[in-house]
């Protein structure tokens, strides 16, 4: 039985624990320190006679985790898909691809937003943050993705054979990535995104405009939501849907902590990752 968890934050750590001592190996893919190492102060969390900061929580969780055997890989994953042969799923990473036969989505809430007019108003109508969902759509036609990292080079190399022409809008950011051929770079700012009944056109700070036909969002690293959305994973309100065991619609994907909403408190992502835990090593072991 092998268990992928993506995020090493309260629920991604708690589900390896109880992934791990049901008896499966496990693998947790992160890229690196998340909301919790932010905290300046703990001191609402049970077991600590003293507050703590976040990152020492953080630290103590992960090296308990890895004295029971659970293997971390520093990485940003870019999309969870099914494996090739129909059995368990396949994590896409920028420096590995990791294969496993459960996942357990636990990468956080999105926190970062763009303020730019135009995308909320034209959000599926013109505006998409999932390549692999909507790539076949835009077939010969003028696309934008909107980011600076790998993340937004991934989701471009996906749009890149359906599109007549495609740029990377880095909306003031310096790019540090290496763009393929096929892909143009602009990285003058935003104003606005414009059209009528779908996005015609981008208006750029210094008044120029660029006629497109659709812009797909992918700036930061994806989160559990843009990796719930390529895998076909339901979501209501920006939050995944989960069952009573944190299952999710898809056979083998469970999610975890802020990702699926309500009180966003370390002690309710630790329960949420204990129950994934879990449920994904009874599941595996039924088949």
């Amino acid at each position: 039985m092998h268990v992928i968890i993506i995020g090493s934050g309260p629920a991604g750590v708690s589900a390896a624990l109880y992934a791990r001592r049901g008896g499966a190996n496990v693998i947790v893919v992160t890229k690196g320190a998340g909301a919790l190492a932010a905290a300046e102060c703990i001191e609402n969390y049970y077991g600590f006679d003293v507050p703590l900061t976040g990152a020492d929580l953080e630290r103590r969780s992960i090296e308990g985790a890895k004295r029971l055997g659970v293997h971390f890989e520093t990485d940003e994953v870019m999309a969870v898909l099914p494996a090739d042969d129909g059995h368990g799923f396949r994590v896409e990473g920028v420096r590995s691809v990791y294969e496993g036969d459960a996942v357990i989505l636990a990468a956080g809430a999105p926190r970062r937003t763009l303020s730019i007019p135009g995308l909320q108003t034209f959000e599926g109508r013109g505006v998409s943050s999932c390549a692999i969902c909507d790539a076949f759509f835009y077939r010969g036609k003028n696309v934008a993705v909107l980011g600076a990292g790998d993340y937004a080079l991934h989701e471009a190399e996906i749009l890149r054979p359906h599109a007549a022409q495609l740029t990377l809008l880095t909306n003031g950011s310096a790019a540090d990535i290496r763009v393929s051929d096929g892909i143009a770079v602009e990285h003058r700012s935003l104003a606005r995104i414009e059209g009528t009944r779908r996005v015609e056109r981008i208006v750029f700070d210094d008044g120029a405009e660029m006629a497109v036909d659709g812009i797909f969002l992918a700036f930061g690293t994806a989160g559990s939501s843009e990796l719930a959305r390529k895998l076909g994973v339901l979501q209501r309100d920006g939050k995944i849907v989960v069952g009573a065991q944190m299952e999710t619609n898809v056979p083998g994907v469970y999610a975890a902590g802020d990702c699926t909403g309500g009180l966003l408190q370390i002690a309710k992502a630790v329960y949420e990752g204990a129950a994934a835990g879990l449920a994904a090593v009874s599941c595996l072991r039924r088949r």
